[in-house]
């Protein structure tokens, strides 16, 4: 477990985990086990750790390119974290729970979870480091600290951050188990008559590499399933319960079948068909999962924002 309480000049300990590859996994390379057994850090930033002979494989150093082989023994040191070069700031926080492990918080519309380029400050994480002191994770690497998963810039709702490595772990991998409970509100195009479920790899759009497509080379398994809530002249109101955790798996996903997310500036119509709408109405409401500490399940509701609210009001019915 990482400790955050030494003095001042002492050194932290380092977070070493084992992983076992599996039959699926025979014959991936290490960096690509890694990132699929940790997918709360990046690629780059896991081989990296390689490179500097941070992870064996039954006890001997290896390169990134190493094929792993299923029953293998593979250790993954990680540092512990740097200091960070992000400045914490008083950005006001929706917090739905919190404890000395999680903090449960309901994202707005238009802020970024993490910095990135173009987006220095104002992120949640600038928010997080404010609040919390400091005591957040290191694992998810400099630029993140405390985010173990990630909901887009115009998408709002639940998000939960780590404060401390020990926690990180579980969490993430919980996520890489898929036994996390994520259900998100929607509003699509079109009129869905039942109820679906949407089975499409989802990868790195071959073009378009800024966007993610569905039934591309390469892609990873992806499940979403949705529920009509209520539908309307134009539009159908849905609950989309997520199997996977596939970047712009839901938004994908309902644009593979037809039904893309009202308001969704990338994988929408060109033009917004509601006036004054301002991104995708895509609301990440309920997330659980096992608490890290005492082993118990627990789940936070967000609120659907006021805008999302109005529309649902306005909206012209069938």
């Amino acid at each position: 477990m990482m400790e955050r309480d030494k003095p001042a000049g002492e050194l932290l300990s380092e977070e070493v985990c084992t992983l076992t590859p599996g039959p699926a996994q025979e014959g991936m390379r290490l960096d690509a086990f890694l990132a699929e057994s940790c997918p709360s850090c990046t690629r780059s930033f896991l081989q990296k750790l390689v490179k500097e002979g941070r992870a064996q494989v039954n006890g001997k150093t290896v390169k990134p390119s190493f094929r792993v082989s299923p029953g293998e023994e593979i250790t993954l040191a990680v540092p512990p974290p740097r200091p960070a070069d992000i400045l914490p700031e008083p950005i006001p926080l929706d917090i739905l729970y919190e404890d000395e492990d999680l903090i449960f918080v309901n994202k707005p519309k238009g802020m970024v979870v993490h910095p990135a380029a173009g987006h220095p400050s104002g992120t949640l994480v600038n928010a997080l480091l404010y609040h919390c002191q400091g005591s957040l994770s290191g694992i998810g690497g400099v630029l993140r600290p405390g985010i173990v998963h990630r909901i887009d810039q115009n998408t709002t709702g639940s998000l939960v951050a780590c404060k401390n490595d020990a926690a990180h772990l579980k969490v993430a991998e919980q996520l890489k188990e898929h036994t996390i409970t994520r259900k998100y509100r929607a509003i699509v195009h079109g009129r869905l008559e039942a109820d679906g479920t949407v089975r499409a790899s989802i990868g790195r759009h071959p073009i378009r590499r800024k966007e993610m497509a569905a039934d591309v080379p390469g892609g990873k398994p992806a499940v979403t399933h949705y529920h009509v809530l209520e539908q309307f002249r134009d539009y159908t109101y849905i609950e989309c319960q997520l199997e996977t955790g596939r970047t712009h798996q839901i938004r994908v996903h309902m644009k593979s079948i037809g039904h893309p997310i009202l308001g969704d500036e990338v994988y929408g119509p060109a033009r917004c068909p509601v006036k004054g709408l301002q991104g995708q109405t895509l609301h990440a409401m309920t997330l659980g999962l096992i608490h890290p500490s005492a082993g118990t399940y627990i789940e936070v509701n967000a609120p659907l924002p006021e805008y999302f609210q109005s529309l649902l009001m306005r909206l012209p019915k069938v």
